[in-house]
């Protein structure tokens, strides 16, 4: 079972060992290569691969494109621990820590690089503050254009109303969750749904993500969050001022959220998925 069809993908092929699963990620599918010679290994490794799995619609028909056969490729979400990510009491520590005591709180957890375009959300902070100046952004990440967003930040003079963590674990990540009100992912594409979003849905967070991937199979917009435009600070400021006047709103949401997150993205139901692929495939070779 290899992952990505690129390098590692293209080593499993070479391998000759059979039953070869696939799992494709994301860029290495959906992303142009200007190589002749990666779109022929990437092409070579999908037709060779046994099994192909993804976890989007728009990856899967992506693929099917390039010539695999449907099916030969299985939705499977990656999933996430919804024992871990869960609403919680606000660990007081860290609050003290990040200084938002008092504050509203909207996060982001995606990394500091273009494609992820936090710097739409810095240009939506101005707006927000107009209207709710106690309101801290905690940005969580790291990535080159890091130096880039705090310059920004302190041109819009918002500076003090934001805080960058830098990376943190995983492990970490649900006490930072349960600090905040309001999730934000500003990304331009994504694979499925992204593992920051499903963590923050399962915390009960309210969320406004782009209108990018299969974002709208997992979020309907004003039934259970926001979709907003790539590259869209005015209506993003405009969504999440919404979600600070209406809080009983934001907390219905949250609660729908929980709901999808159990029943299409639990980590443990979806391995069980694999698994069943798994034992399919060797019971076909036995």
């Amino acid at each position: 079972h290899v992952h990505s069809a690129g390098t590692y993908g293209v080593t499993g092929v070479l391998s000759s060992f059979h039953p070869l699963i696939l799992t494709a990620w994301g860029s290495d599918i959906l992303m142009a290569q200007e190589s002749k010679i990666r779109n022929f290994l990437k092409k070579y490794t999908l037709k060779k691969a046994d099994l192909i799995t993804c976890d989007a619609e728009h990856m899967k028909e992506k693929m099917i494109k390039l010539g695999v056969s449907p099916a030969k490729i299985k939705i499977i979400n990656f999933g996430i621990d919804i024992q871990r990510f869960c609403p919680g009491s606000k660990d007081e520590n860290l609050e003290k820590e990040l200084e938002t005591e008092g504050f509203n709180v909207v996060i982001s957890v995606r990394r500091l690089e273009k494609l992820c375009d936090v710097e739409t959300l810095i240009k939506a902070t101005p707006l927000v503050l107009k209207e709710f100046p106690k309101t801290k952004f905690i940005i969580i990440g790291e990535g080159s254009l890091k130096e880039n967003l705090k310059k920004l930040s302190k041109t819009l003079r918002v500076e003090k109303n934001i805080k960058f963590t830098g990376a943190i674990t995983n492990e970490e990540l649900p006490k930072y969750l349960g600090l905040a009100d309001i999730f934000v992912s500003t990304a331009l594409s994504d694979a499925g749904i992204a593992s920051s979003t499903a963590e923050a849905m399962a915390c009960e967070l309210p969320v406004i993500i782009t209108d990018v991937a299969d974002n709208k199979s997992w979020v309907e917009d004003g039934k259970n969050d926001f979709i907003v435009p790539t590259k869209n600070p005015e209506l993003l400021a405009q969504r999440i001022i919404f979600l600070l006047k209406n809080k009983n709103t934001g907390r219905e949401f949250g609660k729908i959220n929980r709901k999808i997150i159990e029943e299409r993205n639990d980590y443990l139901k979806e391995m069980a998925k694999m698994e069943n692929i798994y034992k399919e495939l060797l019971n076909k070779k036995l």
